[in-house]
């Protein structure tokens, strides 16, 4: 069988048991290395070369963790759950307390979706905006899965219908490797062509939103200071929320700075910049500063350790080469069915991208072997294009090993009641991924 498909198959299996996903992964991963016909030998040493793929995400996250924990020791965070809870009402305010619920969930899904393109810091407004939420949404009997929905729709959907942002670098790697692969496409054709496919995830957010998750659902009310021992100031002053937002300013200033003008990743940068301006400020103490460093980057660890022990996991896959033996058995299967042909292609995408947990890491892959595949099949330009960015963005919704879902996590579970597999993952596979296949379908038959 292929290695691919058992890989993934052990991963997610273990993980809905509840197996730690970094567990699962490397299990995951020694299982598909042997399948696939290596020896132990070659695949724990592929498994160990890949973890530094993604080493460098995985400290800029641990250093916005840090950020976080130091923005909240000035209060803002609960300056912003102040001014929520005045929108919340008394209790047996039904009516008040519904349209607070709405707006929320509005604000959430704006920042959600302004992380990706407006202010492209991606998942890092997670730590500072949803930990100090948590009350609100339980004095709203708001259902968490119902966030974890609109947070991750909003960290995938606008990079791939939007050519900004995050969605110019996903549409530039369509490109670049569409034409690698044989066909010339023009990059204004790629929002048009992925018109469709994002359809199918607005259709996931509405039935999550008006009915999965609408019922209340109840939540104890835990100190989240007192659980993680970050000490988090409940009293904010003018001059504490003027440093705060200047330290927010000047981190979103040098990250857009080094992304956009040289081209670098300054994710990091831009954190220690934005601990630079609270420490020299006095809103961090010199004597409090390991201690909040320590607690933000502890926040944001299981986030690192699953991406970097994702990136081994991706390498060993790709060393099997059992990724164009699976396109390979599909292209057998298909024959000349058009319709056939796209289901396979996005199931296939899924696979991959579950594992791998990256849908801009997948587009080399998909679009290499895809590409060839959909000429000699028959499909039109656009219709390729649609195929190979749905199978690419396939998974990054729902996958254990995604930024998309473990960020969602990693603001909703720091009470320790929301499940990573159960409560991120699944919800978001079955709202996102399954409307993606079936849209994106559309879109290869009628494109």
């Amino acid at each position: 069988m292929n290695a691919v498909v058992i890989a993934v198959l052990v991963m997610l299996i273990l993980s809905l048991f509840r197996i730690n996903v970094v567990v699962a992964l490397a299990i995951g991963a020694i299982v598909g290395g042997l399948t696939g016909g290596l020896d132990i030998a070659t695949t724990v040493s592929t498994f160990t070369e890949g973890l530094g793929g993604n080493a460098t995400v995985a400290l800029s996250y641990a250093l916005l963790g840090s950020f976080a924990v130091a923005i909240s020791k000035t209060g803002l965070p609960d300056a912003m759950v102040d001014l929520a809870i005045k929108l919340v009402g008394k209790q047996g305010d039904s009516k008040r307390k519904t349209y607070s619920k709405v707006l929320i969930i509005l604000i959430i899904l704006a920042i959600s979706i302004s992380s990706q393109n407006i202010v492209p810091v991606h998942i890092a407004f997670i730590p500072i905006l949803i930990p100090p939420l948590l009350k609100v949404f339980n004095e709203l009997e708001i259902d968490r899965r119902l966030i974890a929905t609109v947070i991750t729709f909003g960290l995938t959907a606008p990079y791939i219908a939007l050519p900004v942002g995050f969605g110019e670098i996903f549409h530039g790697l369509l490109q670049q490797y569409m034409q690698e692969s044989g066909l010339e496409v023009v990059k204004r054709d790629i929002p048009i062509a992925m018109l469709i496919p994002s359809a199918g995830m607005v259709v996931g957010l509405l039935i999550a939103v008006l009915f999965s998750y609408r019922k209340p659902k109840q939540y104890k009310t835990i100190e989240i200071a007192n659980e993680s021992g970050s000490g988090v100031n409940t009293t904010y002053t003018k001059k504490s929320l003027s440093f705060a937002t200047l330290a927010v300013i000047v981190t979103l200033g040098i990250q857009l700075t080094l992304s956009q003008v040289f081209d670098v990743d300054g994710m990091i940068f831009g954190a220690l910049a934005g601990i630079a301006v609270l420490y020299f400020s006095g809103s961090m103490k010199v004597s409090q500063a390991d201690e909040v460093i320590t607690s933000g980057m502890k926040m944001m660890a299981f986030i690192g350790f699953v991406m970097i022990t994702a990136s081994g996991f991706a390498s060993v896959i790709k060393e099997t080469g059992h990724v164009e033996a699976l396109v390979s058995q599909s292209a057998d299967l298909i024959g000349g069915n058009l319709s056939l042909a796209a289901l396979m292609m996005l199931i296939v995408g899924l696979l991959i991208t579950l594992g791998i947990g990256s849908s801009f890491s997948t587009i080399p892959i998909i679009a290499t072997i895809f590409v060839p595949l959909c000429i000699e099949v028959g499909f039109s330009p656009m219709a390729t294009i649609a195929l190979v960015g749905t199978a690419a963005a396939l998974g990054d919704a729902g996958s254990p090993a995604s930024d998309s879902t473990l960020g969602p996590t990693a603001g909703l579970n720091v009470d320790g009641q929301h499940n990573h597999i159960w409560d991120t993952c699944v919800p978001t596979f079955l709202h996102y991924n399954i409307p993606l296949i079936i849209f994106g379908w559309i879109a290869a038959i009628v494109l």
